[in-house]
């Protein structure tokens, strides 16, 4: 029986040097910014804490809560992973 594949990877060349270089440059970046984001989806809540106890009535009050909750999502998703 043979372990022949459906699909050919004749079609993927070599990697250039460039696209090597920017895969190391991303995953040497891909730490840090795990890290980073880890620690920012923690540190949000408490900035979320004085907006809600202010109110969200005044629209620029309700824009910055809203524009917080989704860097908090983001952080989250982007730090998930850290230190797994």
């Amino acid at each position: 029986m043979s372990n022949h594949s459906p699909l050919s990877n004749e079609s993927i060349g070599p990697s250039s040097p460039e696209t090597d270089r920017h895969r190391r440059v991303l995953h040497s970046l891909k730490g840090p910014a795990q890290f980073l984001s880890f620690w920012v989806a923690i540190a949000l809540p408490f900035i979320h804490l004085p907006l809600l106890a202010q109110g969200l009535g005044d629209p620029s009050v309700t824009f910055t809560f809203f524009a917080l909750l989704a860097g908090n999502v983001l952080a989250l998703y982007v730090g998930h992973g850290y230190n797994q």
